[in-house]
């Protein structure tokens, strides 16, 4: 990757898929941005009580807000590209945005013209799971550029999910500039 370069990767996938270790895993080759349209809507429960639980509930509950903010406001797609603009003024060179509801990816990728691919992660155990909410249940329901397979051992898995990096941006590196 060039020096200027920069890459933008909405990843998506039912929780518990190892989403956040896979983008972890890449930091030793490189500075990364990972954030979340969940992310200020969990600020706001956190305020009122939510005491940072996955359940069922709690995810549905979480699910719930962050529609009645997207309705309200757009808080969640105004919170993403306040930090992709600080992400292209950055040094960093990955950017992952996670995203769950197909509507919100589009309107992402829209509002960033295009310059960012679509990434879903799964494996066969997490992908039996239901969970009661839209946001997790419904995350297949999108054509994403990409699919990764998360069910190897996790040493293997961080090894691949680094390879497969690599491969995106060789093929997608004209989409950015």
């Amino acid at each position: 990757m060039e020096k200027n370069e920069k890459l933008v990767i909405v990843i998506n996938g039912k929780g518990g898929v190892g989403k956040d270790t896979l983008c972890e895993s890449i930091t030793a080759e490189y500075k990364i941005l990972n954030v979340s349209a969940i992310t200020p809507i969990k600020e706001i429960a956190q305020e009122y009580g939510w005491q940072g639980e996955k359940d069922e509930k709690a995810r549905r509950f979480l699910s719930e807000l962050k529609r009645a903010f997207t309705n309200y406001n757009d808080l969640p797609t105004r919170y993403l590209l306040k930090q992709y603009q600080a992400f292209l003024d950055s040094d960093d060179r990955i950017m992952f945005v996670h995203i769950r509801e197909g509507e919100e990816i589009r309107k992402f990728v829209e509002a960033v013209d295009g310059k960012c691919v679509t990434l879903l992660i799964y494996n066969d155990t997490m992908n039996q799971q239901v969970y009661g909410n839209e946001s997790d249940d419904c995350v297949e329901q999108y054509e994403y550029d990409y699919k990764f397979d998360n069910s190897a051992p996790l040493k293997q898995s961080k090894e691949a999910f680094l390879t497969y990096i690599h491969e995106i941006w060789k093929k997608e590196r004209t989409r950015f500039t």
